[in-house]
Formats: C-alpha cells, sequence, structure tokens
C-alpha cells in the first residue's frame, strides 16, 4: 500500500501522543525521537507489506493460464499466496 509521507507523519504523531497520554508511560527520550522511531517502523512494516503484495502478485501472474485480476480465482490465490509469504518472513 501506497501511503504518502505526510500521512505517515500524521499517524505517527497521533500515535506518539496517544503514548503521551498514557500515565503509566513514562518517556525515556524526547517525543519528536519516539515520534521518528514509530514512524521508522511505520514505513519498514509499509515496505514489507509491499514487497509481500508483489511477491503474490507474481506467482499469479506466472500460472500456467492467465488469471483476471477481481476475479474470484484471483482472489483466492492472492490471499493463499500473501499468507505464504507472511509466514516465509515470520510475520
Amino acid at each position: 500500500m501506497r501511503v504518502s509521507r505526510d500521512k505517515v507523519n500524521k499517524v505517527a504523531h497521533a500515535v506518539t501522543e496517544a503514548l503521551a497520554e498514557v500515565n503509566e508511560l513514562d518517556f525515556v527520550e524526547d517525543r519528536n525521537t519516539i515520534r521518528l522511531e514509530v514512524r521508522r517502523v511505520m514505513e519498514e512494516l509499509l515496505n514489507q507489506e509491499e514487497k509481500i503484495d508483489q511477491a503474490a502478485r507474481h506467482k499469479i501472474e506466472n500460472q500456467k493460464r492467465t488469471i483476471l485480476e477481481g476475479s474470484q480465482e484471483w482472489d483466492i490465490l492472492y490471499r493463499k499466496y500473501y499468507q505464504e509469504e507472511v509466514k516465509k518472513l515470520g510475520v
């Protein structure tokens, strides 16, 4: 999934603010450092998701016959191959 840098920053900011409101939680770093780490983790997860998506699509494209995207068969294969790729990464 493609997410703009602004959207990732907004979500990271919201997560950091939500964590700051938890009374049982004390930051050992400043909020900006926490926000940057949240953003880094989110970008890493989004990159992994993109790779999994590409691998699943590649497997479908390499079938002996053409399977149209959006068809029931394509959706079933996509979910199957997507889950296989997730298991390979241990996510």
